[in-house]
C-alpha cells in the first residue's frame, strides 16, 4: 500500500532551530514507504534571504533527510495564487479592505474586550459594507489594500458541513468563522500563508499535512477554501512545539539556538535527532 505524501514548508526568514528539526523529522518519519518534499515558503520578501533557504538545504541535508527535487519556492509560483484569488472573486466572496491596524483599533473599540480569535482581534467588518463603486474608486485611486474573505457568504456557498480528519482524534468540523474575515492578499503581495498553502498542499498532492499545535485552528480557513476552490481534502496530524529552559516555544524571533550554532559546538545530527524526540 503507497505511503504518504508529506511536506516540511519553512518560511527563509532566519536559521533552522530546533522546533524546525522536530517538524522536519516528524513529516519525514510519515512518508515512510510515501513521500518527503521539500517546500520553501518565501513569499515575505522583506524578511526571506537566499543565504536562509540555502541553510535550509544544508541543515536538512546535515540532518539525513533526502527530499524530491525540485523544491518547490512560492515566489516562483505567484501566478498559481492569482488564479485562486480570480476563482474567489468570480465567487462573490472576497471583498477589498482599506482599514489599517489603527483603524481597527478605532473601531473595535477596547481592544481587550472586542472579540479575538486564533489570529488575535477579529476583524470587525468595516469595509465588507462598502458599495462596489465606492470600491472601486479608492482602488482607483491606489491606495494600500488587503483581499479579506467574506467569511459567512464562503460558509454559504461552501455548501453543508466542513468535515477534516485528524489522524489521532478523528473526523473534525471546521469552524473557520472563528477567525473572521481573513487576510487572503494584499495590493503587492497575491497571496498570504492561509491561501498559499493551501493551493500549495493541493498542486504538490500531500496526502498528509503536518504542522504544531499552534497551527491547528488554522486547518479550518484551509478546509473552507479547499471548498471554495474544489480542492482535496488531506488528512491532518499535529505535533507538540518545543520548548527551551524557560518555558517558551522555541522562536526565531526569540534569537533560539539554530541547528548551525548546535553544529559548531560540536553535536552530531545523531545528538540533534535525539534533542529533537527522534
Amino acid at each position: 500500500m503507497p505511503g504518504d505524501v508529506t511536506r516540511f514548508a519553512p518560511s527563509p526568514t532566519g536559521f533552522l532551530h530546533l522546533g524546525h528539526a522536530h517538524a522536519a523529522l516528524f513529516a519525514a518519519a510519515r512518508a515512510v514507504n510515501g513521500r518527503f518534499l521539500l517546500r520553501i515558503e518565501d513569499i515575505d520578501q522583506t524578511r526571506c534571504r537566499p543565504e536562509y533557504t540555502a541553510a535550509v538545504f544544508d541543515d536538512l541535508a546535515w540532518l539525513g533527510l533526502h527530499w524530491e527535487q525540485p523544491v518547490r519556492q512560492q515566489s516562483q509560483h505567484l501566478e498559481d495564487y492569482r488564479q485562486a484569488l480570480k476563482t474567489l472573486d468570480r465567487l462573490g466572496v472576497l471583498y477589498p479592505c482599506f482599514c489599517t491596524r489603527a483603524d481597527i483599533v478605532r473601531e473595535v473599540g477596547d481592544i481587550h474586550r472586542a472579540p479575538h480569535g486564533p489570529d488575535g482581534v477579529l476583524y470587525p467588518g468595516t469595509c465588507r459594507g462598502l458599495s462596489r463603486a465606492e470600491a472601486q474608486e479608492r482602488l482607483a485611486a491606489g491606495l494600500p489594500y488587503a483581499l479579506r474573505l467574506d467569511v459567512q457568504q464562503a460558509q454559504q456557498m461552501s455548501g453543508g458541513s466542513l468535515l477534516w480528519t485528524d489522524r489521532r482524534q478523528g473526523v473534525q468540523r471546521a469552524a473557520p468563522q472563528l477567525f473572521g474575515d481573513v487576510v487572503l492578499a494584499r495590493k503587492d503581495t497575491p497571496t498570504s500563508y492561509h491561501l498559499a498553502v493551501t493551493v500549495d498542499d493541493a498542486l504538490q498532492g500531500v496526502t498528509l499535512v503536518t504542522r504544531g499545535e499552534d497551527l491547528r485552528a488554522a486547518t479550518d480557513v484551509h478546509r473552507l477554501l479547499q471548498a471554495l476552490l474544489d480542492l482535496p481534502t488531506p488528512d491532518y496530524q499535529f505535533h507538540g512545539l518545543l520548548c527551551g529552559p524557560d518555558g517558551k516555544r522555541l522562536a526565531k524571533r526569540d534569537q533560539a539556538k539554530t541547528l548551525r550554532a548546535m553544529r559548531a559546538e560540536g553535536l552530531t545530527a545523531r545528538d540533534v535527532h535525539i534533542l529533537a524526540g527522534f
